[in-house]
């Protein structure tokens, strides 16, 4: 007779783990997924969201509004710089070389999805000059991130 037909087991059930297709190597997984990959992919959807709008507020002054949607740019892809650094790198430090070109390939690389996404939008344009200024803010995200792992990595 096999073990679970002579009871030296309490129950004939299979251990839960194996029942449900859970391991620990699943719910390692999904830690990983959701700590480190779901706030880039939030916030990209965030963007595409925006971007997805006909109009956006306007300043009345037409400098002002210039310069605060080109800052906007800029902040925006600096966060998803930094927010692409952290899931690449793993939290395994700024100096990671790798990480921080990938994080800034990526960025540059939804930038300009995202600006031929909203060539498809009504009332709204896609330019290069965007391009560029979200690059701008990914790379100076990615500077600062970098210049504070060597100070960490001297103390």
């Amino acid at each position: 007779m096999s073990e679970r037909a002579t009871g030296n087991k309490s129950t004939c059930e299979e251990p839960t783990e194996r029942r449900t297709g859970s391991s620990p190597f699943n719910s390692l997984l999904v830690h990983y997924l959701l700590r480190y990959w779901l706030p880039p992919a939030l916030w990209m959807s965030l963007i595409f969201i925006l971007s997805a709008q006909p109009s956006l507020p306007r300043h009345p002054e037409v400098l002002l509004d210039l310069v605060l949607k080109k800052a906007g740019h800029m902040m925006g892809y600096g966060i998803l710089a930094f927010l692409l650094w952290r899931a690449f790198s793993r939290g395994q430090g700024a100096l990671s070389r790798s990480a921080l070109a990938a994080a800034f390939v990526v960025s540059i690389l939804y930038a300009a999805s995202d600006e031929y996404h909203q060539s498809f939008v009504p009332e709204r344009n896609g330019t290069p000059v965007d391009v560029g200024f979200d690059a701008v803010g990914a790379l100076v995200a990615l500077l600062v991130v970098g210049s504070l792992g060597r100070k960490g990595r001297r103390r």
